[in-house]
């Protein structure tokens, strides 16, 4: 029985399987490699490179170096990231700084991100949210429903009092008109 021979390819191994691997160019190609299917921050990368076994003074020289050049910008990052998450999966600027701060994006470039997004453009995510999500619920009480929703939206960050107005316009003429009386 012959021994299993490893097929030749172009693509750089895992440094901790191959000795004789630059650790510089490894990394570089790991890094590469990731942008080229979308952004990340410096410590997602750092991360993929630690997971890879790539030296951490060879993944610093790495990354120090693609952030000179500007292929590794947080800033750009969390500005992208907030449009993009705020449009498509209508999270509150609360959500939407805790998905930013798990990345390792600086609270400066975080807060200069989230400066982006108004109160008008966390209440209009929290009605899209809300208008979607009530759709699937027509079958359900009235108190049931409104429950759900507001659960819902506050799962995705909104304050309780961005969520007393969208259940308010949302689910006007509901039928459960006495929960809004004081």
């Amino acid at each position: 029985m012959r021994a299993r021979e490893e097929p030749a390819s172009d693509e750089p191994r895992d440094a901790g399987r191959d000795p004789d691997a630059d650790p510089v160019d490894v990394a570089r190609t790991i890094v590469l490699d990731r942008l080229t299917m979308r952004a990340h921050t410096r410590q997602e990368l750092a991360q993929v490179l630690a997971k890879k076994n790539v030296p951490s003074d060879a993944a610093d020289h790495v990354l120090t170096r693609m952030e000179e050049v500007g292929l590794i910008d947080d800033a750009a990052f969390a500005e992208s990231w907030v449009e993009s998450r705020q449009q498509r999966r209508h999270l509150s600027k609360r959500a939407l700084r805790m998905e930013l701060q798990r990345k390792g994006v600086d609270r400066d470039e975080v807060d200069a991100a989230l400066d982006q997004v108004d109160r008008s453009d966390e209440r209009e995510a929290a009605e899209a949210l809300a208008r979607k999500k009530v759709r699937t619920m027509a079958r359900l009480e009235p108190h049931v429903r409104r429950r759900r929703l507001a659960g819902a939206l506050a799962r995705r960050g909104f304050g309780s009092d961005v969520v007393s107005d969208v259940l308010r316009e949302v689910l006007e003429g509901d039928g459960d008109d006495d929960f809004w009386v004081s």
